[in-house]
């Protein structure tokens, strides 16, 4: 993990593309601004979470949808 100190107004680049910016600290809350490509998706980090667990959950609903056709078939 890279730690860095940046004040309010200050950004850091990623990969020529995304730009994040330091737009104000308020005691326990830093706000930051994000900027990317619309191609790049950007989520909080709980709701990428709940995303993949449901990406999963639903993954394994098809396998089981699967294996039940299968055996109708036999």
């Amino acid at each position: 993990m890279l730690v860095l100190s940046r004040k309010k107004g200050e950004s850091i680049i990623i990969d020529d593309h995304i730009e994040v910016t330091i737009l104000s600290t308020d005691a326990d809350t830093i706000k930051i601004g994000i900027s990317a490509p619309k191609n790049i998706d950007i989520y909080r980090k709980e709701i990428y979470h709940a995303i993949q667990l449901s990406n999963q959950s639903a993954a394994v609903n098809v396998a089981d949808i699967q294996d039940f056709l299968n055996e109708k078939q036999e």
